[in-house]
């Protein structure tokens, strides 16, 4: 009976696990005049509430009940963006630990919408205003003037229409304005701009409320043909001194004047508050970055007049006295921003591969392995994009193409960006053991983001250096190298993809001008950028090497004999062997999860 309890109570906390919602990612992407937030869940019927705090110009997007992963609560920086979003964060609201909260950081107010289609959330924001309003109403009416009488308490008007937040919206925030309301023709004269908004309001079927000390305003006079109503309401407000205050659904109405000493008194408010609220002190130990970095960016965060903050530079510490709001928004801001730095494993391989065998396997049109070519010429840098056909298990192997065209040189270096080549080790091994191929040498090494790594090969002869002349002369040996030198620098996205700035060198020995001289070196340079995905390959081709060698045979001692040797001896037969020189560059992300960062695989 026991054992039955038990088992029951372990299948139930299973159960409670297992059905928790969670966020699988979040991903961001801007198209055309829209920015799009996505929530991918692992359940559906998620509880999603948004809303928009204006005076921080940032939209709040809650999801209750849901949890989620590190690396899935992480920022994105959008700055770089021409859009409206300039920055996202997620983290877990620190007094409701089932909720996670979403902050996106506007670079001016603009409109947002969010639906929800089973286990996906998305949001829509803005880039421009009005992107939303993709409808016109109904060609407008004339309006004729009629009197209304004055009133001095305070007015409303009932909407006939549900269908007006883009206008509302348009009146109230800021950046460029795209008026899409209903067109109407006003023609009054000496009117109150109380009756005018009233005028318009009837037209619209709009929720306006109007301060008091709008009614003391003078008469105004106004001849408008089809206009749209909404840019004639916002023309009263220019040319009257108004301003337009949204609150929810309701535009309230009321003068420069008043909206300024409303407004100064909440900022005085405000003041009280923060003065009264009590000071804390608390120490950030920073792990990651330089605590003089750090310093920087909270200072935008100190209350002004209060808040104090120092760095201690042998611990790496910097101290805050604040308020404790204050002071938890650099927490959060802190556990952004204070991560490993992306360190990245660079693997190459070196191989050499004779021309006999590039022509059998294809060198020349693509190697014959089984993905196309991807990529392209260098000269200018290169941006790759996903090869189509690869799969996780490798696949039947790699493409690229290093056949120099007519109207180009040898130096004509061709890169190709594959997938995780799992079985890239044994096709060169195979290469080698068929005496096709071989592989030079398999460097690797480690280096952070944006530090350069430098993989060096050396090929080294000697020359017979003579000094003096006569019986005085004196012969000796001097070494002479030829450098393959790659130079590759990492520079990690927020994604997980890698970008790689190649710097290649490759000196290669000439024919020696003269007997007895050192050989001539031949240099050639090549600088790109490729865009790779975390463990996918890039081949750089298009590298030979030349050598010449004579092939004769014949009957021992008898073929040396002068005058006559050649009657037992095959001709000279001089002859030029190409080898290309590949290079397998591998990039791998060793901290990705430390460093915040997704997708990455």
């Amino acid at each position: 009976m026991i054992k039955g309890i038990i088992l029951f109570v372990f299948l139930g906390v299973i159960s409670f696990s297992t059905f928790a919602t969670n966020i699988v990612a979040i991903n961001f992407q801007q198209k055309d005049e829209v920015s799009y937030l996505d929530f991918v869940f692992d359940q559906e019927n998620v509880n999603v509430r948004k809303f928009h705090v204006t005076d921080d110009k940032q939209i709040i997007v809650d999801i209750t009940g849901v949890e989620a992963s590190q690396r899935v609560l992480r920022a994105f920086d959008t700055s770089e963006f021409s859009g409206s979003v300039v920055f996202v964060s997620a983290y877990k609201k620190p007094d409701e630990n089932d909720t996670i909260r979403v902050v996106i950081q506007l670079r001016d107010n603009v409109r947002s919408k969010i639906a929800i289609n089973g286990k996906r959330a998305v949001l829509q924001i803005e880039n421009r205003f009005g992107v939303f309003a993709q409808r016109e109403l109904k060609q407008g009416e004339n309006l004729s003037a009629k009197t209304i009488q004055e009133e001095k308490a305070v007015r409303v008007n009932v909407p006939k229409s549900e269908s007006l937040e883009d206008i509302l919206e348009n009146l109230t925030l800021s950046g460029r304005k795209k008026y899409i309301g209903k067109k109407i023709t006003l023609n009054v004269k000496n009117l109150p701009v109380s009756s005018i908004l009233d005028m318009i309001a009837d037209a619209s079927g709009f929720n306006i409320i109007q301060s008091e000390d709008v009614t003391a305003l003078p008469k105004a006079s106004l001849n408008l043909v089809k206009i749209p109503w909404d840019q004639v309401l916002d023309t009263v407000l220019k040319l009257n001194d108004l301003v337009a205050e949204k609150n929810g659904s309701i535009l309230t109405i009321k003068t420069l004047a008043k909206a300024t000493e409303e407004r100064l008194a909440k900022e005085a408010a405000q003041t009280v508050k923060v003065k009264a609220e009590v000071l804390v002190t608390k120490i950030f130990p920073i792990s990651y970055s330089k605590a003089k970095d750090v310093e920087n960016i909270f200072k935008d965060y100190l209350t002004k007049d209060r808040g104090t903050l120092s760095i201690d530079e042998r611990t790496n510490s910097v101290i805050v006295k604040d308020t404790q709001s204050n002071i938890e928004k650099m927490s959060k801001v802190l556990e952004f921003l204070d991560t490993q730095t992306p360190q990245v494993l660079i693997e190459s391989k070196i191989v050499e591969v004779f021309e006999s065998y590039a022509r059998e396997i294809g060198l020349k049109q693509g190697v014959g392995f089984g993905y196309d070519p991807v990529g392209q010429k260098s000269g200018t840098p290169a941006i790759v994009g996903n090869t189509p056909g690869t799969t996780e298990d490798g696949g039947p192997g790699f493409s690229f193409s290093t056949a120099p065209t007519a109207a180009t040189n040898a130096m004509e270096l061709t890169i190709g960006r594959f997938g995780r080549l799992f079985n890239l080790d044994f096709k060169l091994q195979l290469l080698e053991s068929e005496s096709k191929g071989k592989v030079v040498a398999s460097p690797r090494v480690v280096t952070k983001h944006n530090v350069k790594a430098q993989l060096i090969s050396k090929e080294q002869t000697s020359y017979v250096k003579t000094e003096g002349t006569g019986d005085s002369a004196i012969s000796s040996f001097e070494p002479i190298s030829a450098t393959l030198d790659l130079t590759v620098t990492p520079l990690v996205t927020n994604d997980g993809s890698i970008d790689l700035q190649i710097e290649l060198s490759k000196e290669q020995f000439g024919t020696p001008p003269q007997v007895g001289a050192p050989p001539d070196i031949t240099t050639r340079k090549i600088n790109t950028s490729v865009l790779v995905d975390n463990g996918s390959t890039i081949v750089l081709g298009g590298l030979y090497n030349y050598s010449q060698r004579e092939n004769h045979s014949g009957v021992p001692f008898l073929k040396d004999i002068p005058l006559i040797g050649w009657l037992f001896r095959t001709p000279y037969n001089p002859s030029t062997s190409k080898q290309e020189l590949v290079i397998f560059i591998t990039p791998r992300i060793i901290n990705q999860e430390k460093a915040g960062l997704v997708n990455a695989m």
